[in-house]
């Protein structure tokens, strides 16, 4: 677009008119034949749309200049994407294959992190997937502990995290076994060789972040909608899904996450039972319906390798009720009936698939 067009749209009012609209045209993904129609679930979805327009916003509108790159968060406890992990800390970044960027600082004591470039965005016509990832226990660290990590098209010497050229995004994930002890990598990033700030905002770039937020928007739920409407044929069970479908949705190689639909009458439960194996981190999940996760804030809807209480022989079982049953591992729905679960092995050379059966709460009580 021009930047004549562009002035004339924001001039008379139709860079702003067509982004609400785009907003307006998002809540289809509510309205879907398969999606729930009950005020409960409807209203968690127009909450998910708001925050999905929060993080949009801060995406193309605050944090878009590849040439003066910093962190932000995407996705966070109060604004989710896609089975969020509780247990993680996410950073995001605006990069370009085009420039040459410096990451330093410290490693910190996560139990997991990796960063990733990537290509394209949800509701873009463009292709997406990954450009490259680095698992930061895989780096070269100094004598003193601290980090270095040059992101490039071109092979660098020390720790390369590659690009190519349509690569736009950077994404940090860093999984902590316990919040409140564990201490994510404090991380910064410039690019390299630059020396100017940043330029005013001109009308160009505003058109278009703001029609980039718009299809953000619209094309994240329209997304996850799709996901979620396949799960549901499948109700109470935990499957994965084809590695292209997850690399286009920008995930990290590293993992493998199961993911099911969840549905539970009042006086049922579901039992997850597996045998974690060796690997460096794994966590379960309870979702909505819309794939974020519960506010686990103030329910106990996540456990992990450290929080999770095994049995004698290894094996794990977690129980998902709607009150509590009184035995290890539970899961609370939180006031939900149904929703969406997840499951993550993270580094583990073969991760099995969890068994999963729906059994009366009396029956559990009973111990059977």
């Amino acid at each position: 677009m021009s930047e004549e067009d562009s002035i004339e749209r924001i001039m008379d009012g139709r860079a702003w008119d067509e982004f609400c609209d785009g907003l307006k045209s998002a809540r289809q993904a509510l309205f879907r034949a398969k999606s729930p129609a009950n005020a409960f679930d409807r209203a968690e979805g127009y909450r998910y749309l708001s925050r999905l327009t929060r993080l949009a916003l801060e995406k193309f509108v605050e944090n878009s200049d590849p040439l003066v790159p910093r962190f932000y968060e995407l996705s966070r406890e109060d604004a989710k994407i896609g089975a969020d992990n509780p247990d993680a800390f996410y950073l995001n970044a605006a990069v370009s294959g085009e420039q040459d960027y410096r990451i330093w600082g410290t490693r910190g004591t996560a139990q997991y992190a990796g960063l990733g470039t990537y290509y394209g965005n949800y509701g873009s016509s463009a292709r997406s997937g990954r450009s490259g990832y680095l698992d930061l226990d895989d780096i070269e660290l100094a004598p003193d502990g601290s980090l270095e990590i040059i992101l490039s098209s071109t092979p660098q010497e020390g720790n390369w995290l590659p690009m190519e050229p349509d690569t736009g995004m950077l994404i940090v994930r860093q999984f902590l076994l316990d919040k409140s002890t564990d201490e994510p990598a404090e991380l910064h990033i410039e690019r390299i060789g630059a020396k100017a700030p940043p330029v005013p905002l001109d009308p160009v770039t505003l058109d278009e972040s703001l029609e980039a937020s718009a299809a953000f928007v619209k094309g994240t739920a329209d997304l996850f909608a799709d996901w979620v409407e396949g799960y549901s044929e499948r109700p109470n069970e935990l499957n994965t899904m084809p590695d292209s479908i997850r690399d286009g949705a920008h995930a990290a190689p590293t993992q493998i996450v199961y993911h099911g639909y969840w549905k539970l009458a009042p006086n049922e439960v579901l039992v997850i039972s597996t045998t974690p194996p060796e690997c460096s981190y794994w966590n379960f999940q309870l979702d909505n319906y819309w794939m974020e996760s519960l506010d686990y804030r103030y329910h106990p809807i996540t456990v992990n390798k450290h929080s999770a209480l095994l049995e004698d022989d290894g094996s794990l079982r977690i129980v998902i009720a709607h009150t509590d049953p009184g035995v290890p591992n539970w899961m609370d729905t939180a006031g939900h009936r149904h929703g969406t679960m997840a499951m993550r092995w993270n580094g583990a050379e073969d991760p099995p698939r969890p068994h999963c059966r729906v059994v009366s709460l009396a029956s559990l009580a009973n111990g059977r």
